[in-house]
């Protein structure tokens, strides 16, 4: 039984490590486009776009908006 409150605690560990992947994974290849500040605005404003419409979207999925 111990090994398998062992096993199942790693879990949330690997979660975490595998996130944290994906996420560098994903930002890596943008750091660079923010060395012109036009660029780095456009990003900026693209990234903020998405978050709005992915918002708006799931809002209007559920019924909320």
């Amino acid at each position: 039984m111990q090994d398998f409150f062992s096993n199942v605690s790693r879990y949330p560990r690997y979660f975490i490590t595998f996130t944290l992947g994906v996420l560098y994974s994903a930002v890596k290849p943008l750091l660079p486009l923010f060395e012109n500040r036009t660029t780095a605005i456009a990003l900026v404003g693209a990234v903020v776009a998405g978050f709005m419409f992915l918002s708006f979207t799931l809002r209007a999925m559920m019924g909320l908006a």
